[in-house]
């Protein structure tokens, strides 16, 4: 027996080219996403015994390793989650802001220019030209209400195209990955090409959620969503699906499927473009497309409240400018009842006080034990309501009319109230006759004997109203020093109307179509206060206080003006937008840093390739240099014994 060195050039030139082989596909799939470099692991094969000494016999490739280090896989998938979701956040609410910025800006000067316009009505307020122009300056302002509401209507419609897209595109995610589980059960988790093109799939459903990645003993992998949700079991995938909102079908949900079992998937819980998409539009579009909606309330019920406390050009009562804020469609679209609500009665929210409103949403519920409760979802504050006469009263400028003609309510249902919801859209100017215009006011005339200590101050007219003293005057008396309170109304000629004296408590009196307020502070005993309701030439106070309305702080409690309503939203999404922005530099650096991690670990470095390509080069020419050395041996060997 003697050492075999051909045996021996044989095995170094098979390793060699192995080596050779791997580092050549290396430098091939450098550029390939997703691959990750591949180390060939030699061994000496076993040594054989010759004399008293062991010699070697050569060498081998034992394994062909994918450099991969699992950890830092994590950390890029977590990366890339949080990037993409800072960067669809940024993206939509750059494209929001922008709305804002160009076609919102004609939101707040539509509201300047009707306000001048009503100026110039008070200016010249028997000018027809100048009522007309006022007119069509208040359907400019609904019109562009309108088209804001449209606008955000569709960007709503597109977050929901993207998310349904997002959808479509995990569940082919999820198919690919089962198919690849059931070839990596089959090699045993040996497959590097798989393992790639299964590790490439995980990092780009990591943009759409958050994934967990769990090792079986089978070789396959199971993939989770969010932490709850299992996408991929071995061989078997779940199906993700749209389906409608609840309690609003415009706002579509997603849901979890496998077999006949469905379940809705907390998109909170998601991460990723997902999350991003799901808390653009619930957290941002809906409270904005609210809040606009609370602007169109205000000016509505602003105006057609002045108008009611006016005299038009007819010499009429005003009417309403604008359409009705408490129109039924309008007061039905406000409620969203729960799917799962058992009872058959029906919701409709009126608007009582605009000035209240917040722009938020509540849920109402009812339970047999604790009744009505009210929630607002912004800030939790929970209120106990009670229903009389059919209808649930609010402190926060609403009030729940429940309707059971269909059927009683049933313990534990649920509604979603959004008060201000459709305010935008259903803004649309109702009076077409410029003479409408209720630029005059009824004068309001205390007598001379009055003590002084009694105010009034008128909130609306009603000339529908039996016992309205239409183009006259009506006359109340007020005696303010006994108990109860009481007070009498006369007509022109001095004749009581009705069958006074009526009493009264508090400091509202809503009588023979008048509604004002009355403060009374001392001994006041018989004070009384004169309105002319006929319609006097050029009168402009109605006009001018209307006018004046402009910088006046009607909205949210008497802490805005409707020009801030809008404008508070508009830097509100300014401000998360720049908010976005830094959050996707800060995702960026850390995805980067965990990108340069693994490519440092897994990717491709073509110098270094390089010099391992010499280097086996020069390896496979040593080992055929071994082969030509054996030759000349067994030349020289064959020639000595001819």
């Amino acid at each position: 027996m003697s050492i075999d060195l051909l045996n021996i050039a044989r095995t170094g030139i098979q390793a060699s080219q192995a080596q050779l082989g791997v580092t050549s596909n290396n430098i091939a799939n450098a550029n390939t996403e997703g691959y990750n470099r591949q180390v060939a692991t030699q061994a000496s094969s076993q040594s054989q015994h010759l004399g008293n000494n062991f010699y070697g016999t050569g060498t081998y490739v034992s394994d062909v390793k994918r450099v991969y280090n699992e950890f830092a896989a994590r950390e890029l998938r977590i990366g890339q989650t949080s990037m993409s979701a800072a960067e669809t956040s940024y993206s939509k609410l750059s494209e929001l802001d922008q709305i804002y910025a160009q076609v919102g800006q004609m939101v707040p000067e539509n509201l300047n220019n009707f306000f001048a316009s009503i100026n110039s009505v008070a200016d010249l307020p028997s000018d027809l030209g100048i009522r007309s122009s006022s007119l069509s300056s208040a359907q400019q302002l609904a019109s562009g209400l309108n088209q804001m509401q449209s606008q955000l209507d569709g960007q709503v419609k597109q977050t929901n195209s993207q998310i349904e897209a997002i959808t479509t595109r995990i569940n082919e995610i999820g198919k690919e990955l089962g198919s690849l589980n059931v070839e990596l059960m089959k090699s045993q988790d040996q497959d590097s090409q798989v393992l790639d093109k299964q590790g490439a799939l995980i990092l780009e459903l990591s943009e759409y959620a958050q994934v967990n990645v769990i090792p079986l003993d089978t070789g396959a992998k199971s993939i989770m969503l969010g932490g709850s949700m299992m996408l991929v079991s071995g061989e078997v995938s779940m199906s993700m699906g749209m389906s409608a909102g609840d309690p609003y079908p415009n706002e579509p949900r997603i849901n979890a499927s496998i077999g006949d079992k469905t379940l809705n998937v907390d998109p909170s819980k998601l991460g990723g473009q997902l999350g991003a998409l799901f808390s653009f539009r619930d957290d941002t579009l809906i409270p904005a497309s609210t809040e606009l909606g609370q602007l169109a309330l205000g000016i509505a019920d602003t105006f057609n409240g002045m108008q009611s406390k006016g005299i038009d050009l007819n010499g009429e009562v005003g009417s309403n400018i604008f359409a009705d804020i408490n129109d039924p469609l309008m007061a039905f679209s406000r409620v969203g009842a729960f799917s799962t609500n058992k009872g058959d009665a029906l919701m409709s929210v009126n608007i009582d006080d605009v000035g209240a409103l917040s722009g938020g949403s509540y849920e109402l519920s009812f339970t047999t034990a604790d009744g009505y409760q009210l929630k607002d979802n912004q800030t939790g504050k929970q209120t106990a309501l009670t229903l009389t006469s059919g209808q649930l009263t609010s402190d926060a400028g609403f009030s729940i009319n429940v309707d059971i003609t269909n059927g009683p309510i049933a313990n534990g249902d649920k509604f979603e109230i959004r008060p201000t919801a459709g305010g935008a859209a259903g803004l649309k100017v109702v009076m077409t006759d410029p003479k409408g215009i209720a630029a005059a006011g009824p004068t309001l005339t205390p007598a001379t004997a009055n003590s002084g200590n009694t105010a009034i101050s008128l909130n609306s007219m009603d000339s529908s109203v039996a016992g309205f003293q239409a183009d006259s005057t009506i006359t109340f008396k007020f005696v303010t020093t006994t108990t109860p309170t009481t007070y009498q109304a006369f007509n022109a000629a001095g004749t009581e109307i009705g069958t006074g004296p009526y009493s009264y408590s508090g400091n509202n009196i809503n009588a023979f179509g008048m509604d004002f307020d009355i403060t009374s502070s001392g001994t006041a005993t018989a004070d009384t206060f004169t309105f002319d309701l006929a319609l006097a030439e050029g009168d402009n106070s109605n006009a001018v206080a209307m006018a004046s309305l402009s910088n006046s702080k009607l909205m949210n409690n008497g802490t805005g003006t409707l020009t801030s309503v809008f404008e508070n939203t508009k830097l509100d999404i300014g401000s998360q937008t720049k908010s976005a922005e830094v959050r996707v530099s800060s995702a960026t650096a850390i995805y980067q840093q965990a990108s340069n991690r693994v490519q440092s670990e897994s990717g491709v470095n073509l110098d270094e390739e390089a010099a391992n390509l010499m280097r086996f080069q020069q390896s496979y020419q040593a080992s055929a240099r071994i082969m030509t050395t054996a030759q000349t041996i067994f030349d020289t060997l064959f020639s000595s014994v001819r």
